[in-house]
């Protein structure tokens, strides 16, 4: 089991930022996904009390160049596929500035309403990760 980090991107208006896959990604490719994911490096996870943090702040930076959000904790769970177990920490945030994917993990990006990703649940759009933690994301982000 490895540790991974979840950032989902709102904007104010409470559309949520998503990105699909590369084709070049070795798992789930061309699937819409969480807004910045990715795995937690060994160095983050030694000396430093909230680890977090910086993973996702990295790797917010990297996928879509986005930098001094405040992440607001949505769920933590375990996500197990015939690849891999992920501890996976799950945060949100409301983001207003400029969004620059990196095309070598995503192949395009955009704001999606909340009804339009309820209407594709369970349709194969989504990876796994991102249909198993929605719904709670969904509701942290209107209890907030």
């Amino acid at each position: 089991m490895h540790p991974v980090v979840h950032l989902h991107v709102f904007n104010s208006a409470g559309q949520l930022f998503l990105q699909k896959r590369s084709l070049n990604k070795d798992i789930q490719p061309g699937m819409w996904d969480t807004s910045v994911g990715g795995h937690v490096d060994f160095e983050e996870t030694i000396g430093v009390t909230d680890w977090v943090r910086p993973a996702l702040e990295r790797e917010a930076c990297e996928e879509l160049g986005i930098m001094g959000f405040v992440p607001i904790f949505a769920t933590r769970y375990t996500f197990r596929s015939a690849f891999e177990c992920e501890l996976v920490h799950t945060y949100f945030t409301v983001y207003e500035g400029p969004i620059t994917i990196d095309p070598g993990e995503i192949s395009e990006g955009r704001f999606w309403e909340r009804s339009e990703i309820l209407a594709n649940l369970g349709k194969g759009v989504f990876t796994p990760n991102f249909e198993g933690e929605i719904l709670q994301v969904l509701e942290a982000f209107k209890s907030r």
